[in-house]
């Protein structure tokens, strides 16, 4: 457990790795915020002082309600030993109703889809920057190919972020304090801006002001991967290192404000403005620019990095609770935790490039950003209110209140960003929505089979393994068979186990072996229980495995085994004659059952199609071994078949 908690105690280390790891996204937002409030600001391109100082109100009153109280706040609190993320609040709350199954699945797969604009958008902003110094640099390429380099690098593990880019974020956060700072002791009247007056100004009295929350809204993208990274960092660092974070965010949007009221009249992007399209660019001195467009790429190329470790995360708990294709996932260091999903790695490269080669300018991606977060921000607004409720038992006046204040303020953001639906948005809805059919097929078709699964009594069985198991006439299979299991009573096992023992091929062994893996809604529990069916013959392994370890069975059985061995509570020495003298130990042979839906099938049109998809998308992706942790030299891959609802009458005739 070292190796988890020494990140999440409060330490000077801690709060860099919290830098490093946890801010990257929100931290990233200055880059495009001011802009696009401009740009949609309705007025074609002049500087209005009460668009500057309602936008930069609105941008401190959301990063005070959303991020600092709602997130930093109370969000954090909802952790799961130690752990957070939308599906993480949802294990600790999934079992007060089974419709919250569709509230974390909406949630997750818009957070997804998410991660599939952030990285784009983030490196073209930056990027971008360069047209101040070169007009006429073409950008595309340079985006795609920093894109692309950073998804190569993942298959090398993330243990470098946090490390090396806790210092790279604690110097861009610097920088985005001190331009600020500098700006606003020039024009001290943006100061203005924290009245909350402003704001409201804006948004009653400015035209189509409302519908500016959509840009508005860009700054508090990054509090949600704020909330999925808890695990790494642990809620104390996050809370001291974010005063740093707000500051310095603060001090960078009102250095912006001070400096487009200090050019209130002019045009943006002509004459004396005509590099200076982008307010966060026109902080910096001319000799400082190269430098600060350099640190932008490198601070957005880690933000992107944030929101891959964070997807790779949310995809393995989607797969612990059933709702994601149980893909290979990788552990290339010894972090706790850290992780990496090959599979996943490749749908958000190409998702990435995708939407640059699509959009191909920031300004067009910012049209696409934030509607699919929006909804995730909602889900968890959801979650919460069950868990405070619920869980925590809090009033139920300060539940209400929680839930009217939240209700108001993110359903605002989702109606004014429903406005970049025609614009790009439909984008990110798009992709959303195709990880959320997946989602939804592979929890319904994970509920169908259980309820198809047929579960007989162990015990009847118990003395016809022990009868097959000498029976000299049968020639041995495997000296120890082993079998996955998901019956969760030891008193029980498939129907289709024990055909595939007795009939199929009688499977004769010295030793059976019937592994069943529970996964528990704690993270990192590891845990396993031993029955004894039959002295010396059958055997039943309970592992009770965290969201969050690696289902390394191969590895997890043999540590079992030797400590049975031990114990002198089994022999594995092989029972052939000539091997017992020299003290062999047998071999052991694993047996998955993969099913295949049978044709002998007659049932409802809803969960015929939801099967086909189900059986579909599984022949993209391996098998259950690979998942397992299973030496594949010693599996042997059986199909049987899925019978949803057999046709009982068939019109037949005999003809004599």
């Amino acid at each position: 457990m070292s190796s988890k908690h020494s990140h999440t105690a409060i330490s000077g280390a801690g709060l860099l790795i919290a830098l490093g790891i946890i801010y990257g996204d929100i931290g990233t937002s200055p880059l495009y915020v001011m802009s696009s409030i401009l740009k949609s600001g309705r007025v074609p391109d002049l500087i209005d002082p009460l668009l500057v100082l309602g936008g930069i109100s609105c941008v401190i009153w959301t990063l005070t309600l959303q991020t600092t109280i709602k997130y930093v706040l109370l969000t954090l609190n909802a952790d799961n030993n130690g752990e957070g993320g939308i599906f993480s609040l949802y294990a600790l709350v999934r079992r007060r109703g089974a419709w919250l199954s569709a509230v974390a699945i909406i949630g997750g797969s818009a957070l997804l889809a998410d991660g599939v604009i952030t990285p784009p958008i983030s490196v073209a902003s930056a990027v971008e920057g360069l047209r101040a110094i070169y007009p006429t640099i073409p950008t595309v390429p340079i985006i795609v190919g920093i894109i692309t380099g950073l998804f190569l690098l993942q298959s090398f593990g993330t243990q470098i972020v946090g490390k090396a880019f806790g210092p790279i974020m604690f110097l861009w956060f610097t920088m985005l304090g001190v331009l600020g700072a500098a700006w606003i002791v020039q024009n001290p009247a943006i100061l203005k801006a924290i009245n909350p007056y402003y704001a409201y100004q804006l948004l009653v009295k400015y035209p189509s002001g409302f519908w500016l929350l959509g840009s508005v809204f860009l700054c508090t993208t990054g509090a949600e991967a704020l909330y999925s990274d808890l695990g790494h960092c642990g809620k104390n660092n996050i809370r001291i290192s974010w005063t740093f974070v707000k500051t310095t965010l603060l001090l960078n949007y009102l250095g912006q404000g001070a400096w487009l009221l200090s050019h209130q009249g002019q045009t943006m992007g002509k004459g004396l403005l005509a590099n200076q399209a982008n307010p966060f660019y026109a902080l910096m001195p001319p000799w400082f620019l190269l430098f600060g467009i350099g640190l932008a790429t490198v601070a957005a190329v880690i933000a992107s990095q944030a929101l891959i470790t964070g997807s790779f995360t949310l995809v393995a708990e989607a797969i612990r609770l059933n709702m994601w294709p149980k893909v290979k996932l990788n552990y290339p260091t010894d972090v706790k935790g850290q992780l990496f999903v090959p599979s996943m790695n490749r749908l958000l490269l190409i998702g990435c490039i995708g939407v640059v080669l699509y959009f191909r300018e920031s300004s067009n991606m910012e049209a696409a950003y934030g509607l699919a977060i929006t909804l995730t921000m909602l889900m968890t607004t959801i979650l919460l209110t069950v868990w405070l409720r619920k869980v925590k038992r809090v009033a139920l006046p300060l539940v209400v209140l929680f839930v009217a204040v939240y209700g108001v303020i993110e359903g605002s953001f989702l109606i004014a960003n429903l406005v970049k639906f025609p614009h790009g948005g439909w984008v990110s809805l798009a992709i959303g929505a195709a990880l959320m059919s997946v989602m939804y097929v592979w929890l319904k078709a994970f509920y169908i089979k259980r309820r198809l699964t047929d579960f007989v009594k162990m015990e009847p069985y118990i003395e016809p393994l022990k009868q097959l198991s000498n029976d000299e006439s049968i020639g041995k299979y495997a000296t120890h068979l082993v079998f996955l299991t998901s019956a969760e009573r030891a008193s029980e096992i498939e129907q289709k186990i024990i055909y595939s023992i007795f009939q199929k091929r009688p499977k004769r062994a010295d030793i059976y072996w019937f592994i069943h893996v529970d996964t528990t809604d704690e993270p990192y529990t590891m845990e396993y229980t031993v029955t004894e069916l039959a002295q010396d013959d059958v055997f039943r392994i309970n592992f009770r495995l965290g969201f969050r370890v690696q289902q390394r069975i191969n590895l997890f059985f043999r540590k079992v085994v030797e400590d049975l061995v031990r114990n002198k509570e089994v022999d594995i020495t092989s029972r052939y004659a000539s091997l017992s003298q020299r003290h062999v130990v047998g071999d052991f042979r694993f047996v998955v059952l993969e099913k295949y839906l049978s044709v002998e099938n007659d049932f409802p049109t809803r969960e015929k199609l939801v099967m086909q998809a189900y059986f579909y998308i599984k022949q993209f992706i391996p098998g259950e071994a690979q998942y397992f942790g299973l030496d594949t030299s010693s599996v042997k891959m059986e199909k049987v078949p899925l019978v949803i609802a057999p046709v009982h009458e068939v019109a037949l005739t005999r003809v004599k």
